[in-house]
């Protein structure tokens, strides 16, 4: 039997009919993702299958006592909860249930005859095999760490920002694994690291989902199956996107009608998923082999590691030759730059040149100083170190705050503030309908006003306004969010078929697969990294170079060195190392207590406010930085006393 199971529903508001007798079910272990354009009902679906809207018509049959939680838009907190409450909320059944189980564990060790115990004792063994909670407090820790909420967990929820009180929510929900976890637009405010993270944690938990995404990434690792929601009715494809693509392609070709336009943009896309995807995911496979082959030779071996290494290091070198032209036109020459925001420095000590056709992607982890790096080529803030030289050219930008727009103003007037009805894109004179139609948008929408469009209808606009501004460059700044796949397709062709430079700020490794032909990689050093290889080949080659310093380490830690001086050195403490030997437990009590105050500091608003949020934070990371390196070197030492006195 099905999990839930949707027969013949229907949905309509007014007179605008959403969904009309669809059929659908969720089996356990299934993930699957809803696709359609904005408008389509996605968010519908989702909330029928939640059980928080009502239906009119069809039947919503669940199996008995089945658990569904979704991700909130606007998450909701209990009021005054820190971000660690928040996140463990709902963990109390969980905690009851491995409370008991140890008691029972004890029973039976004593009576391992009585089988009420033992019924119960295995109802809750597969209660906690199910949502992986032998050692919930580890996974708390691992998720706070992955999703960057570390530095706020004693600090309440309701101080975050919207995008960080999300990945609060989504790491709840995570914890607590429902029998189906329903996400919106999961991806959302997760930087790519935090993206990997969540695939490999629903990968390995094996989480039933029901998902909207226009992550295509995302969708093609994680769905097992496709459900594209058009016309009011319900369209199933197996698999991820590039089954998606495939099947759908094959669907349009049989109808029989004019689709040429929808047909032409899935072939592009499909080829290009073809030629590039699968190509690298072929290399990425043998580099994979390799890299299994090596842990099994690492301890024999510990030679073959470091050779991979070098291999891998040159396969991205390889990349990144300087493939500029020279005599293209000088857009912005950049200097010895520094940036910093507030005490916090962003960026330091970056040289570059920005050519006529360049197509730039700045990628990096959130709050490494992307935006801000836009905002310094804008002239927008004044760099604190070098200086940025700005050529003579014109300058189109796009940003979440959606700056080009004017609320007051319906579509016509904002296409044609000088009256009239029609648009110059690019040379081609066009009715402003006809150009919109290539967004997605119908003839009704000419009257309506930008301040009733929603998010998504907003970012459409401004993006079709912004490529009817004749301009040299284009800057983007997240143009991806809030859109839906339909509509990307439609920003990438423009993109691709736009004549000058383009810079990019986006986590979206598919787009920015397919449009960059150059990265600015943002680095923990706080340097950037230039390079000319696709993002997702980039992040792979950066996790199997980890991968290989962590089995670097371990071997080293395995075996240590052994040679005549390292056995003289081991026998007798030095003079600086027996002072230190007994300083540093006072040493780290001290640090223990300015932690605790530094962290009551950030939960306080009467405290940080006098302080300066950003100074108090630093403040604490370094306080904590020195904590871990006085920690190493007690246990350092006291290992090394250890081992004076077994000799």
């Amino acid at each position: 039997m099905a999990l839930i199971d949707l027969q013949k529903i229907s949905k309509h508001y007014s007179a605008q009919k959403i969904l009309t007798e669809i059929n659908f079910h969720v089996d356990e272990g299934e993930r699957i993702v809803i696709i359609g354009k904005n408008g389509s009902g996605k968010s519908t679906l989702m909330k029928i299958i939640n059980g928080t809207l009502d239906t009119d018509g069809g039947e919503r049959i669940t199996k008995q006592n089945l658990e569904i939680k979704m991700l909130d838009q606007r998450p909701d907190f209990k009021e005054g909860a820190t971000v660690r409450e928040a996140v463990e909320a709902g963990l109390d059944e969980l905690n009851l249930a491995k409370k008991r189980y140890d008691e029972l564990s004890l029973l039976l060790a004593e009576d391992f005859e009585n089988n009420k115990n033992i019924d119960e004792h295995e109802k809750l063994s597969r209660y906690l095999e199910h949502h992986n909670a032998w050692n919930l407090d580890d996974k708390i820790e691992r998720i706070i760490q992955h999703f960057d909420l570390k530095q706020f967990e004693d600090k309440p929820v309701t101080l975050l920002s919207g995008g960080e009180q999300r990945r609060v929510a989504l790491a709840s929900l995570l914890l607590q694994k429902p029998d189906i976890l329903l996400l919106d637009e999961p991806t959302n405010h997760l930087d790519v690291y935090m993206v990997e993270f969540l695939e490999e944690l629903i990968l390995k938990e094996k989480f039933t989902l029901v998902f909207i995404s226009h992550d295509r990434y995302f969708i093609d690792k994680i769905a097992t199956k496709s459900i594209e929601v058009e016309d009011c009715t319900l369209r199933e494809y197996s698999g991820g996107y590039s089954n998606y693509l495939t099947q759908k392609e094959e669907y349009i070709r049989t109808l029989q009608k004019q689709h040429d336009n929808l047909l032409g943009v899935l072939k592009r896309e499909n080829e290009w998923y073809a030629r590039g995807v699968r190509a690298r995911l072929k290399r990425n496979e043998g580099r994979k082999e390799r890299l299994m082959e090596i842990r099994e030779d690492a301890k024999t071996n510990p030679a073959k590691i470091r050779q991979m290494s070098i291999e891998l290091q040159r396969e991205a070198k390889h990349f990144n030759r300087d493939k500029s032209i020279n005599k293209q036109k000088m857009l912005f020459e950049v200097e010895d730059l520094g940036l910093t925001l507030g005490s916090k420095e962003l960026l330091k000590n970056f040289t570059t040149r920005i050519l006529q056709k360049d197509v730039i992607a700045i990628v990096g982890p959130n709050g490494s100083g992307k935006s801000t790096l836009l905002k310094a080529l804008l002239g927008r803030i004044k760099p604190t170190h070098g200086k940025i030289k700005q050529g003579d050219f014109k300058i189109g930008y796009f940003d979440q705050h959606r700056e080009l727009l004017d609320d007051s103003k319906n579509l016509i007037e904002t296409f044609c503030p000088n009256g009239g009805d029609r648009v110059n894109v690019r040379g081609c004179d066009m009715h402003v309908y006809g150009y919109l139609k290539n967004f997605l948008f119908p003839r009704e929408f000419l009257d309506k006003k930008v301040g009733i469009l929603s998010g998504g209808e907003k970012n459409r606009i401004a993006l079709a306004l912004l490529f009817t501004k004749d301009v040299d460059i284009l800057i983007l700044d997240e143009p991806t969010n809030d859109l839906d796949i339909p509509t990307i397709n439609i920003l990438e062709e423009q993109l691709t078929n736009f004549n000058g430079a383009v810079i990019i700020v986006s986590h979206d490794r598919y787009f920015v697969d397919k449009i960059a032909k150059k990265l600015f990689i943002f680095k923990e050093d706080r340097t950037i990294e230039e390079s000319y290889q696709q993002y997702s080949e980039y992040l792979e080659l950066e996790k199997e170079l980890k991968e290989l310093d962590e089995m670097q380490a371990n071997i080293q830690i395995e075996k240590p060195k052994t040679n005549l001086k390292d056995k003289i050195q081991i026998l007798k403490l030095t003079f600086k190392e027996k002072i230190a030997l007994e300083s540093l437990p006072s040493e780290i009590d001290e640090l223990e207590i300015l932690i605790d105050i530094k962290n009551k500091c950030l939960g306080n608003p009467d405290c940080y406010e006098k302080i300066g949020i950003t100074k108090l934070a630093k403040e604490l990371e370094d306080l904590e930085n020195l904590y871990e390196r006085k920690i190493e070197e007690l246990f350092t030492l006291q290992e090394k006393e250890e081992e004076i006195n077994k000799k």
